[in-house]
């Protein structure tokens, strides 16, 4: 729907999901008319709708994820990052995982008072929650919204052990409530940082804070005694792999509690626009990057299986845990451990937050 611009967004292409029959729909309707009709090409603008969901606490039974219930505050992401894995999401809302993914968000106002709910209920087991393994927990309009400050709140009122997957340097604006949860034992934050080269950062992910601003996090919480360790991930073979040992190294030299990495996945609708971004960023070098994808797939352009998946298989895979094991070592950066204390869990005292 190529009826604005898309300057400055991640992914290039905004093709209607067809998984849902979403095409069929559209072509039985008259609006596209108008909105075709409109003179010029508008630069297209990021909206946020407000969601209400009924709950709040997802659960998964995946064995080789390390955590078994997530929250996310937010759908959709404007960091825009062109491998994101949760693009296809948006598929479920009649959206484009394309560029409608990075600035067609929802927002999750009352995502605090459901998990207060949650954490309320008779029986409750206390776990490790993770945010952000969905959309970015910092993204751009946290700034407004406040809801991962709020959910934060609440965990560290009732001393709930939770973990921080992000690539923003805006993790630091709650610093003061991640003081208190690293000094108890129940939080650890894991920075994504995918290259250190600004311009390869820039297209991978147009709208997250530069690389050494990333770095700089990782060391300011550190410093804090927030356990904050470098996420490598992912790995983009033939446009990021070169700087894996560089990685290693700033995480190390930024006092990063551990690390790990992941190779890049494509599942569903992100493949194919995983190959317009190249064509369009990299055409120089596009078919070597997807064939090497595929040889970490097992010949396909994504490998949905368990363990694979993050791992990839074959010599491609077994030459990045090499570089990254010796990396490691030499700059003495430790496989990272998420060990979290669950025994100072206290339920929500009555039916409001006191911190909100």
């Amino acid at each position: 729907m190529p009826i604005e611009s898309i300057k400055g967004r991640g992914a290039t292409r905004n093709p209607i999901p067809t998984r849902f029959n979403l095409q069929k729909r559209l072509t039985e309707g008259e609006w596209l008319d108008s909105v075709e009709a409109l003179d010029g090409v508008p630069k297209r603008r990021t909206t946020v709708t407000i969601e209400h969901p009924k709950s709040i606490l997802n659960r998964n039974k995946s064995p080789d994820i390390g955590f078994d219930r997530s929250v996310n505050a937010y759908r959709g992401c404007e960091h825009g990052c062109i491998y994101c894995f949760a693009r296809p999401t948006h598929a479920f809302h009649d959206l484009s995982p394309g560029v409608d993914f990075e600035s067609r968000l929802f927002a999750k106002p009352n995502a605090a008072q459901l998990l207060h709910a949650a954490l309320s209920r008779s029986g409750y087991d206390c776990a490790p929650i993770a945010m952000g393994t969905n959309t970015d927990p910092y993204q751009p309009i946290e700034e407004r919204w406040r809801i991962t400050r709020a959910l934060i709140e609440l965990l560290v009122e009732t001393r709930h052990p939770f973990s921080i997957t992000t690539k923003s340097d805006r993790v630091l604006r709650d610093l003061d409530l991640l003081k208190p949860a690293g000094e108890l034992g129940i939080v650890s934050v894991a920075l994504s940082v995918t290259s250190l080269d600004p311009k390869t950062a820039r297209a991978l992910e147009p709208r997250a804070p530069a690389p050494h601003r990333r770095v700089a996090a990782i060391k300011a919480l550190n410093d804090a005694g927030v356990p904050c360790h470098i996420a490598i991930a992912p790995v983009v073979p033939q446009i990021t792999d070169h700087e894996m040992e560089a990685l290693v190294e700033a995480g190390a030299k930024a006092g990063a509690r551990g690390g790990f990495y992941l190779p890049v996945r494509l599942p569903h609708e992100v493949a194919p626009l995983f190959r317009a971004w190249l064509d369009e960023h990299f055409p120089d070098r596009a078919g070597k990057v997807m064939a090497t994808i595929q040889s970490l797939r097992g010949g396909r352009d994504n490998d949905p299986n368990f363990f694979s998946r993050m791992q990839g298989q074959g010599p491609w895979a077994d030459l990045l845990r090499t570089r990254f094991e010796k990396a490691a070592k030499k700059y003495g950066l430790p496989q990272s451990r998420f060990g979290l204390r669950r025994d100072l869990f206290q339920p929500p005292q009555g039916n409001q937050l006191r911190l909100l």
